[in-house]
């Protein structure tokens, strides 16, 4: 058996007290975020002792003491379920109160692995008097249910702590669920990231989408090519993430149950990368000279694929999640078109003059090089648009504005499977406090069998670099990033109301100000805890 509680401390018994607590009437709380496929509670309610609440594993779970995914959670949600006790504050305690148990059973010891696109997140969990019995296929749909039991516990007015009798049966609706993060437009602490895993797994995320490098910077430090940080970081000592770094960032994901997909994109989107590696972009011409300025990666020379087999390699040894995204997107083909190599190339490949025929000839050889890496490649729908071969892609991520789910249906036509980020653009300008829109997206709302529905596995809050950093990225991404997590978590019949979605996630808004997540207003109000400040 596994025990996690806290020190032991004596307060004098309130009967009295706990006699008025009942004199009072009943509270339950407003709901679990995002909303569970099917919920059952009751008035019943039962008292919670901080010095008397256990997890334990049960007989029969695979998982048991040791497994380092749920004793970590264990503490992490101890804390998180009893905040005042945790934090050294005085609590009433009520000498009627009896143990209460947590008993978790999982079918498969996947503790030491990593969350994948295949992982379960079904969970059961029954809470009775005394004990509260929660069970999952897998350690990741632990995870998941163990939020949902911190949410479902309320603290009343005199500081002690409830749950009522409540049966829920859930699970995703999509496998999944993503957060784009843009480290190199800002540089975003390590410490950021992890805060933001933390929120993350507060609404159910899963995926972590690290676009790690881009045309401002390079901070991801490689081992096999150091001069790309070295060169293209803002700074090369202090605006990087380190191996180090980064193994922090994927291990810290892991304990969370979130995958972390790293991007790295190209051929365009990659100036800071020529800074440390020569011979890789495309030198643009004025006329008959070279103008000093580059293009896109230079797609017609060996010497790129040589290098970018080298990157991925490293990239697969030090991500250990089975998805790669390639990017693809906004190639500017102005500097191609100067160039008087890349159209004799063009000419001897039989491309005429179209560049789109040229690009996917190169992302043609980058995904046969995740391919031979056995990684499974993501690519921006540009690549899909003008790629002619479908056969060669996987997954395509729908991402600009206007029809989106016209090209949803477009690419499930072709057999492909999709993420959809259009509506979920957090970073754009617009009414912030205007939630809603993007709690009222419909992802499966085109024409199609349930064949090419199935098809889209989800989708991904985007929130792009150029006015976000540290000092606003959290405010910025919550609570409105909750309102896409609940459309990609709950089932869409039971959460299309915006006005019976308000009251919870109101309520969830408060749990993240207590939880330490500097989450924005969604209009007037108050929290019984406001936010208290770094």
């Amino acid at each position: 058996m596994s025990v996690v509680t806290s020190g032991r401390y004596t307060f004098p018994s309130y009967n009295l007290v706990f006699f008025i607590f009942l004199q009072l009437g009943l509270h339950s709380v407003e709901g679990v975020w995002p909303l569970p496929q099917s919920i059952t509670s009751s008035p019943e309610r039962y008292p919670l002792n901080p010095q008397a609440f256990y997890f334990t594993y049960g007989s029969q779970s695979a998982a048991q003491e040791g497994c380092s995914v749920l004793d970590e959670a264990f503490k992490r949600y101890f804390s998180l379920i009893f905040p005042d006790y945790s934090s050294g504050y005085g609590f009433l305690r009520f000498s009627v109160d009896k143990p209460f148990t947590v008993q978790v059973s999982v079918g498969r010891d996947d503790c030491d692995s990593y969350p994948d696109e295949d992982s379960s997140e079904q969970y059961t969990l029954s809470v009775s008097a005394g004990q509260a019995s929660l069970k999952a296929e897998t350690v990741w749909g632990a995870l998941r249910g163990l939020e949902t039991f911190s949410q479902l516990v309320y603290q009343e007015d005199f500081g002690s702590y409830y749950v009522n009798k409540t049966e829920i049966k859930d699970f995703p609706r999509f496998q999944f669920r993503g957060i784009l993060l843009d480290t190199s437009r800002h540089y975003l602490p390590v410490q950021a990231i992890l805060k933001t895993l933390d929120a993350m797994a507060f609404s159910k995320f899963n995926v972590f989408h690290w676009h790690i490098v881009d045309d401002p910077s390079f901070p991801y430090q490689s081992r096999t090519f150091p001069d790309l940080s070295a060169k293209g970081a803002f700074h090369p000592m202090t605006h990087i993430y380190t191996q180090s770094d980064v193994g922090r960032v994927i291990s810290f994901a892991r304990m969370r149950g979130i995958r972390v997909l790293p991007e790295f994109d190209s051929p365009g989107h990659t100036q800071s990368w020529g800074k440390g590696q020569s011979d890789l972009l495309t030198p643009c011409y004025s006329g008959s000279s070279p103008s000093g300025t580059f293009g896109p990666v230079n797609p017609i020379l060996p010497s790129t694929y040589k290098f970018m087999a080298t990157l991925f390699k490293e990239v697969s040894s030090v991500f250990p999640d089975s998805y790669i995204h390639l990017g693809g997107d906004e190639v500017n083909f102005s500097c191609w078109k100067s160039n008087p190599d890349v159209r004799a190339f063009m000419l001897k490949m039989g491309f005429g003059a179209d560049f789109t025929k040229l690009e996917a000839y190169y992302m043609e050889n980058i995904v046969n090089i995740t391919v031979a890496l056995n990684r499974t490649s993501i690519v921006w729908q540009d690549v899909f648009d003008y790629h002619e071969r479908h056969t060669s892609l996987s997954v395509v991520e729908v991402w600009r504005e206007g029809c989106y789910l016209c090209e949803v249906r477009r690419v499930v036509k072709a057999g492909l499977r999709v993420i959809l980020a259009s509506p979920w653009y957090l970073d754009q300008p617009g009414p912030t406090h205007n939630w809603a829109r993007y709690y009222t997206v419909w992802p499966l709302a085109f024409k199609g069998t349930e064949e090419q529905k199935k098809l889209v596995i989800g989708g991904e809050v985007c929130m792009w670099g150029e006015y976000v950093d540290a000092t606003n990225l959290t405010p910025r991404l919550w609570p409105r990033a909750s309102a896409a997590a609940e459309r990609l978590w709950s089932d869409e019949k039971q959460t299309s109301d915006v006005d019976k979605a308000f009251p919870r996630l109101q309520d969830f808004r408060c749990e993240l100000l207590r939880r330490g997540i500097q989450a924005e207003p969604l209009f007037v109000g108050h929290c019984k805890h406001e936010y208290q400040g770094v």
